[in-house]
């Protein structure tokens, strides 16, 4: 263990005794049950990466040993629990409709795929009433056809209401500066993140898969001279050799691997900076444009609310509503705008942001909402993607043994089993084989590709 290493923060590696040169408590008959070697490691054991560890494991059955690091087990602060688990395909790129259609399908078997002999069966609590998403101008009704055309090709179902339709079906609605509106009439409603995780969970660890808890806060570096990269000198090239760990009980403990999968959510942006991705040059002078964006979810009661028949309604100024339950419960809430954006230091909700940006377009929009009572809040991160908000998933061009699977902006708890299907089969085949995601590579950050959604909330 005796070897020159180097740190990615200030050229001090954490988890050497710089005394003995060897790594700390390796050797250490005390220290906790620790996998110090892993032919797969993924930081993050929320939805994505639990996904990712049971495809791993389910495609490659006992040939790959898989460690999941998760720093909170109790996922307490964590994106997937605090979502508002909503499924649509009405997305405008074929990859999130696909992916989203497949989400579809597998909640629909969840038990085939996610079942554990003697365990009772998974309800994700799936409610099957749909999207609505309102367009307010001819333009963006024009873009809203266009949209639910090349999905219903792929194949979701969906259909086009116009406002006399929209008026007829749901009565409660005002629709006088509404041109249109789309509405999701098979695979598209909403479920319990919590149920979905769990489930995800409990069959990965009966798959063998190890749940570490613990905090990645580092990387450790090679040199190797063998690897020839453009932008590189010869001999200069650095690969990853192993993660550092802060276990619960304080220490530092090192776990090498053949691949690393980042999906730590809202924290994938730092833990990239800890790979030296955005802090280098040449290729790692390109940063992994993700970091927590908070978002306030509302609670409230109305007793004069539309009834059962309530869509997920998406208004055109972005504010979202749908029933939660029954007995005229309902959940709502809405993207700030890039000047509102509320600090990400907590996880505090704000009450002035409802009544002054959310309560006018619900009275506005149903009238049974104009007397409604707030019950309850809450705040989660959105792993946000400021380049293009849109996931990122694949290799990095330079740290071949890294793979993303981040940055959904709102999005990742509809398409974790499609993702973790398709990282399981980079694992695999170094290439997808079902869902073809190479345009939603890291690539496209280099070439300044966005691959931006069109009119879609």
């Amino acid at each position: 263990m005796k070897k020159k290493v180097m740190f990615w923060k200030d050229f001090k590696n954490p988890a050497i005794d710089e005394n003995t040169g060897r790594v700390i408590d390796w050797d250490d008959p005390n220290a906790p049950i620790f996998p110090n070697y892993c032919d797969i490691v993924i930081i993050g054991g929320g939805a994505m990466g639990s996904s990712i560890a049971y495809w791993a494991k389910q495609l490659a059955l006992k040939s790959l040993n898989v460690v999941v690091i998760e720093k909170d087990p109790t996922y307490k602060q964590c994106s997937t629990v605090l979502s508002v688990g909503g499924l649509r395909q009405q997305f405008s790129l074929e990859e999130n409709i696909e992916m989203s259609l497949f989400g579809a399908e597998f909640l629909r078997n969840i038990n085939d795929y996610l079942g554990v002999e003697g365990e009772p069966p998974i309800d994700v609590q799936f409610q099957p009433y749909g999207y609505l998403s309102l367009a307010s101008t001819p333009e963006s009704a024009e873009v809203l056809m266009k949209n639910s055309e090349l999905q219903n090709e792929i194949g979701a179902k969906n259909t086009i209401l116009t406002a006399g339709q929209l008026s007829s079906k749901f009565p409660w609605l005002n629709v006088k500066d509404i041109e249109m509106g789309c509405l999701g009439l098979e695979k598209e409603g909403w479920f319990d993140p919590w149920t979905l995780l769990n489930a995800f969970k409990r069959k990965a660890v009966s798959l063998g898969v190890d749940y570490v808890k613990g905090e990645a806060v580092g990387f450790n570096f090679k040199k190797d001279p063998g690897v020839m990269v453009s932008g590189v000198a010869p001999g200069e090239f650095e690969s990853l050799n192993y993660l550092v760990v802060r276990t619960d009980d304080g220490k530092l403990r090192p776990i090498q691997f053949s691949r690393c999968i980042i999906a730590a959510g809202a924290g994938s942006g730092d833990i990239a900076k800890m790979a030296k991705i955005g802090l280098g040059n040449d290729m790692l002078s390109v940063p992994l444009p993700v970091e927590p964006r908070k978002r306030f979810v509302y609670c409230f009661h109305a007793p004069e609310g539309p009834g059962l028949n309530t869509p997920m309604v998406i208004d055109p100024s972005g504010t979202y509503f749908r029933r939660e339950g029954l007995a005229n419960t309902y959940i709502c809430g809405r993207s700030p705008d890039a000047c509102d954006e509320p600090s990400c230091d907590n996880l505090d909700v704000d009450p002035a942001y409802f009544e002054e940006k959310i309560w006018p377009t619900l009275a506005h929009r149903v009238k049974g909402f104009e007397n409604l009572k707030v019950k309850s809040s809450w705040a989660g991160f959105y792993e946000y993607n400021k380049f293009d908000e849109n996931g990122i998933i694949g290799f990095h061009p330079y740290h071949d043994n890294i793979i993303f699977a981040t940055g959904f902006s709102g999005h990742g708890i509809q398409k974790a089993p499609a993702v973790g299907r398709a990282i399981s089969e980079l694992i695999q085949y170094d290439s997808y084989t079902t869902i073809n995601l190479n345009r939603l590579g890291f690539d496209r950050f280099i070439t300044n590709e966005k691959m931006k959604e069109n009119n879609v909330w």
